[in-house]
């Protein structure tokens, strides 16, 4: 629970009151290695900070393909936030790519704490924009560069994950097949 109290705390201030409320909230899981947090297709119901592991958003394109979106490591909040903010069904999957460690809140204890705590949903607000710009940071030089640059920004980008996820997903990250990636990687070395 410290790492998620360390986390919050970068954004703002909370008193131990607060904390404490916010932890009795909490629940910490465990989501094995390919288990899903969200799903395609239903509504999500939960907002997930990861304590420990790698997860990533993806989806299927129009020919069945499995694209990966992003990765999210830990120290940060995983929510698929269009379908948990308007209730609707997602288009995309949120999966465990190691054994995760996750600190879990559902829907209804999430909405409590921003009703009930002064000065969270300010907090939350600048945990969502952070991401949202990292996000874009991380995807926008990745779409006009040539496949050999944009795998060596995504190792800048995630330096702790290209050991730690199969590489089927950095070459679907990359838009690029799992034959090519093996060759930039040679050709690097």
């Amino acid at each position: 629970m410290k790492e998620l109290f360390d986390f919050i705390l970068r954004f703002g201030n909370l008193n131990q009151q607060q904390i404490d409320f916010i932890a009795s909230k909490a629940q910490e899981i465990d989501l094995p290695k390919d288990e899903y947090f969200s799903e395609a297709g239903k509504i999500a119901r939960q907002v997930a900070f990861v304590v420990d592991g790698i997860m990533r958003v993806c989806y299927y394109d129009n020919k069945g393909e499995e694209i990966t979106k992003y990765f999210i490591e830990e120290n940060n909040l995983v929510v698929d936030l269009e379908s948990f903010d308007n209730e609707i069904c997602s288009s995309t999957y949120v999966q465990a790519v190691t054994d995760c460690k996750l600190i879990v809140f559902q829907r209804k204890d999430w909405l409590e704490l921003l009703q009930t705590i002064v000065g969270w949903e300010a907090i939350v607000h600048k945990i969502i924009s952070r991401a949202l710009i990292q996000k874009v940071e991380r995807r926008s030089p990745l779409v006009s560069e040539d496949a050999t640059t944009r795998y060596l920004k995504f190792l800048e980008i995630y330096p702790t994950v290209v050991n730690r996820i199969p590489l089927s997903y950095v070459a679907s990250y990359l838009g690029v097949t799992q034959s090519s990636l093996s060759r930039i990687r040679k050709n690097i070395r």
